[in-house]
């Protein structure tokens, strides 16, 4: 009998609520951690679909990477998704930068294996910075080509300030203003999910190359690892990645 408790728990032994920046909101978000869960969706964001969709697995857990309730809340609207959570008795286990800087399994570990890096660490500069190499020294165009396919993206912005590139930051969700900090390690190129116009500028000043895949690709590359893990370690529980796609981002 596996309990949400059980759950937090095993996420105290890779991700630990406590290395989460301060600005954050994470662990059981809604419900009681004594729930036994028998069917736990897994997914980037909580939203109503999301919702209707754990509803419909008859599932007793949401777990995502975003917080659903990031702000105080001062008034709970029939419509609000935190209601909608308690109204159908569904938990939700929200993991986020606690996530993103683990070295052990996160975000940016997850990002960085799929793109090929090898001797991947945390920076201890960047607030929420990981470094890695490419096996050889590659042609940006390539590797921009490699990311894509990698995340499965639509599309993705990059620069081609440096086109023979080694050694990569990554910043997984918005990470432009990591920027600084990947220069300062000698970072060939950034790899994030958002950045800001004047950001793209100051990289273009410092000689750092960027790769903007989408805020959405560049995180929900943790998704299936992470169903994976949990499936190892609570056997009797089925995990469930979300069918539900949330980045309705259109290319032409």
């Amino acid at each position: 009998m596996t309990t949400i408790n059980n759950i937090l728990n095993f996420f105290e032994t890779f991700a630990p609520l406590e290395t989460a920046m301060s600005f954050d909101n994470c662990g059981l978000l809604v419900g009681d951690k004594n729930t036994v869960v028998k069917n736990a969706l897994v997914s980037l964001d909580i939203t109503e679909n999301v919702v209707d969709e754990a509803e419909k697995l008859g599932c007793e857990l949401i777990i995502s990477h975003h917080p659903v309730i990031f702000n105080p809340i001062k008034s709970l609207g029939t419509n609000d998704v935190p209601y909608k959570l308690a109204s159908k008795n569904l938990s939700a286990v929200c993991m986020h930068t606690n996530l993103d800087l683990s070295e052990k399994f996160g975000v940016n570990i997850c990002l960085a294996k799929a793109v090929g890096l090898k001797n991947i660490r945390r920076s201890e500069i960047g607030d929420c910075l990981f470094l890695g190499e490419l096996e050889t020294a590659t042609d940006i165009d390539d590797f921009a080509q490699k990311v894509k396919k990698a995340l499965n993206c639509n599309g993705l912005r990059y620069t081609a300030i440096n086109k023979n590139i080694n050694t990569v930051a990554l910043c997984s969700g918005s990470g432009g203003d990591q920027i600084f900090a990947a220069a300062k390690e000698n970072a060939d190129a950034l790899l994030t999910g958002e950045i800001k116009h004047h950001e793209i500028n100051a990289a273009n000043a410092l000689g750092v190359s960027i790769i903007d895949t989408g805020h959405y690709r560049s995180e929900d590359v943790v998704i299936n690892p992470l169903v994976k893990m949990l499936s190892d370690e609570f056997s009797e529980v089925l995990f469930t990645k979300s069918k539900t796609y949330s980045d309705n981002i259109k290319f032409i």
